[in-house]
C-alpha cells in the first residue's frame, strides 16, 4: 500500500497552511489555517473493509518545564514522547482520497465536535485536549485534526508521521471518546496493511 500527499513530500517540511501554529516575529507564534493536508492511497490489499488514519508527532517533549519559556530552550537530547494530532477511523473501503481542508479548515477554540465525521467515519480526540486542559479560553475536547504547533524554543525539528491502516473490519471495535493509543490498541489483529508519510515542522527561527 502506498500513501502520498500533494500538500508535502515525504521527509520534507509541512507548509504552515496545515499547522495549528505558525511563526510570528512579535509573539513567537500565531494561529495557522490548521487545514488537514491532502492524502491519497493506492495498492490497497484485498479484503479491506475500512481505513484509519493516525497522525502523531514523534518528538513531543517528555517534560514541559522549558516549553515556550523566554531565555530557555527545550534541549534536543530531552527524551521524547508521542503527541497525537489526528485519529480518524471507519473510513469506507472504497475511499482513496482525503481533500485539503475536508476534515479541518481552521483553529477551533475549545475543540471540534465528534466523534461523527464525513464519510460516516469517526474521529478520536487528539492530544491538544490534554494540552489545553488548564486554559480557560481553549480547553475542550479536540476531536479530529489539529496540526503542528511544536514549542517555539525547541532545539529539535519535529517529525510528524501520517499512518494509513487498511483494516479487515468495517467499524473499529472501540466506542465513545477515544484517543490515539486506544485506537492503535483496537486495531491490533485487524491490520491488513499500513503505509506511512513523514513531514517535518518547527517554530524555532534558529532552525
Amino acid at each position: 500500500m502506498k500513501l502520498t500527499s500533494n500538500s508535502f513530500a515525504d521527509g520534507q517540511k509541512i507548509p504552515g497552511e496545515f499547522a495549528f501554529g505558525v511563526p510570528d516575529a512579535s509573539h513567537h507564534v500565531s494561529l495557522g489555517k490548521n487545514r488537514n493536508p491532502h492524502l491519497a492511497w493506492s495498492d490497497v490489499p484485498e479484503g479491506v473493509k475500512s481505513f484509519a488514519v493516525i497522525c502523531h508527532d514523534l518528538d513531543a517533549p517528555s517534560k514541559g518545564d522549558d516549553v515556550n519559556q523566554e531565555n530557555r530552550s527545550v534541549p534536543a537530547d530531552l527524551p521524547r514522547v508521542d503527541f497525537f494530532h489526528w485519529i480518524l477511523v471507519d473510513l469506507p473501503a472504497d475511499l482513496r482520497t482525503i481533500a485539503v481542508g475536508e476534515f479541518s479548515s481552521e483553529v477551533t477554540p475549545r475543540g471540534k465536535p465528534g466523534p461523527a465525521a464525513p464519510h460516516g467515519a469517526r474521529r478520536g480526540i487528539n492530544d491538544y485536549t490534554d494540552w489545553f486542559a488548564g486554559d480557560n479560553d481553549m480547553r475542550g475536547d479536540y476531536f479530529g485534526y489539529d496540526g503542528p504547533c511544536p514549542p517555539w524554543n525547541d532545539e529539535l525539528v519535529h517529525r510528524y508521521i501520517f499512518t494509513l491502516y487498511a483494516l479487515d473490519v468495517e467499524r473499529l471495535p472501540i466506542e465513545g471518546r477515544f484517543g490515539g493509543a486506544a485506537a492503535r490498541a483496537a486495531m491490533q489483529g485487524h491490520i491488513l496493511a499500513e503505509a506511512k508519510l513523514m513531514g517535518t515542522y518547527t517554530l524555532n527561527p534558529k532552525l
